[in-house]
Order: structure tokens, then sequence, then C-alpha cells
């Protein structure tokens, strides 16, 4: 069956390489019992592994053709395909303890990650190849967090796999690719902070990124720098350091300490 014309709107690159679809693989840790959640399978080329692995295969679609076009490329009995955007798709109708594999479109990745972390029935384990940069994002250590470190981190334990040349796709993307590994964590890191005011938070302290912390938080949460100076010293957090360096536990401690005016 010939190759479709990959779609540039929707970040579509083909994976054709066995070694790095067989790492992808090998970074989700299947056994013969699991149900798998393949994002965007595009010509199934990761697809055909996964139905090897796995019990039973959910692969969403965007694409209609790829849609349906995917069981004829991959035929196989514990393949269930669904032409469906992935913001949309009922993860609840999942069993417990699916695992997610995907080659995602960059554009989307931050959605797709905060869309699985925080869904009421969330995966237990997620392998994705992403845009290198955005992997590392994922993955920082405080000195480079961001809001997605933060938030993917709060809710999983998060490692990096194998690297992935441009190159390999088709067409090429503009820069390399890397497997990121989320294993969520059964509870997020901190069950005694309400979420919703945790990354009210981490957002007001990265608002402004190039600002030290006591004008970032003055500006994000609408209060004078003496009160975000007076907010980050009882959280024993420099006012002077700036949001990227501080480590989830920090954020936590300025969590506990702000209390949002009445």
């Amino acid at each position: 069956m010939k190759d479709p014309r990959p779609n540039k709107n929707l970040g579509q690159h083909w994976l054709h390489d066995a070694d790095a679809l067989a790492d992808i693989v090998d970074a989700a840790e299947l056994v013969s019992d699991e149900t798998v959640l393949e994002i965007g399978p595009g010509l199934g080329t990761l697809t055909k592994l996964l139905v090897k692995a796995a019990q039973q295969v959910v692969a969403v679609e965007f694409d209609p053709t790829l849609a349906r076009e995917l069981p004829r490329r991959v035929p196989a009995k514990n393949l269930q395909v669904v032409h469906q955007d992935i913001l949309k798709f009922d993860l609840s109708s999942l069993p417990k303890n699916y695992k997610v594999v995907a080659n995602v479109p960059y554009y989307i990745t931050s959605k797709i990650v905060n869309l699985l972390l925080t869904a009421q029935c969330p995966p237990q384990r997620i392998v994705l190849l992403v845009q290198k940069e955005v992997a590392q994002r994922i993955a920082a250590s405080p000195g480079d967090m961001s809001v997605l470190g933060v938030s993917a981190q709060l809710f999983a334990e998060v490692s990096l796999s194998n690297e992935v040349p441009a190159a390999l796709f088709t067409p090429p993307p503009k820069v390399d690719s890397q497997v990121v590994i989320l294993q969520v964590r059964p509870t997020p890191l901190f069950t005694d902070i309400n979420r919703e005011h945790f990354f009210t938070v981490v957002k007001a302290g990265f608002s402004s990124r190039r600002k030290k912390l006591r004008s970032s938080m003055a500006g994000g949460l609408l209060i004078s720098k003496p009160e975000a100076e007076e907010l980050l010293g009882q959280a024993d957090v420099d006012a002077n350091e700036r949001a990227e360096n501080l480590s989830l536990e920090a954020w936590a401690r300025i969590a506990r300490t702000f209390k949002k005016p009445q």
C-alpha cells in the first residue's frame, strides 16, 4: 500500500527505522495482558509492534484517511481503531492500568501530557516520542524547570530514553526527537495541596521568567512586592531566585503558605 503524503498541518512525520521503533516499544515494558493506547498511529509502523506485545491496542487517529486504512495496514484482531481527536477521547473507556505509547505531533505534546496525567483514569506508564527539547523540558531538574516540567513531575516519575535523529523521519522534521518515559505516580506528589491552588502559584512564578521571584510572584498573584517577599520568606525560598531554579518541594512550600485574598 502506497504511503500517503504527510500532512504538515497535523505535524505528520513517518518513522520507519526498525531499531528506533523497537526501542519505543521496549521502553513501555509491555506484558501480554495489557491494553495500550496509541495516539496518532499514522501508517502503523509502531502499531505493528504493539499488537504483538499487548493484549489490546486502541489506536486513536485524527486523520480520517489514516484511520480508515490502518486496519488494512495492520490486520490484527486485537487492534481497535478510533477516528477521533485524542483531546476528546474518553479515557475512562480504557481498562485500569493501561499504558500509552505514541509518536506525537510536536505542537500538541503539552496538551496530551496534561490530558493523560490529570485524567480521572490516568495510565500507569506513558512513553512518548517527542521533540528533543520538549522531552528535556518534561524531565528537567531545578535550573531548567518550566510549568510543563513541574506539571509532569507532580504526577509522574520522568526519565529520558533514546534520541531519534531527524534524518530517520519522512519528511525529516527540523529538530531531533527523544523518547520520554512517565511512570505515573499512584497519587500526586503532594496530596495535601489543592491542584488548582498549586498551579496558581506555579504559573504566577513563571509569569515573568526573566524576573526574580519577588517580581513575578507579585505580578502573577496580584500582591505587592513586599507581600511577595514575605510569602517567599515564610516558605523558605530566596526572593532573588528565578522560577526555573525551584524544586517541586519549594513550590509546594509556597503553595502551602500562600492564602488567596478573600
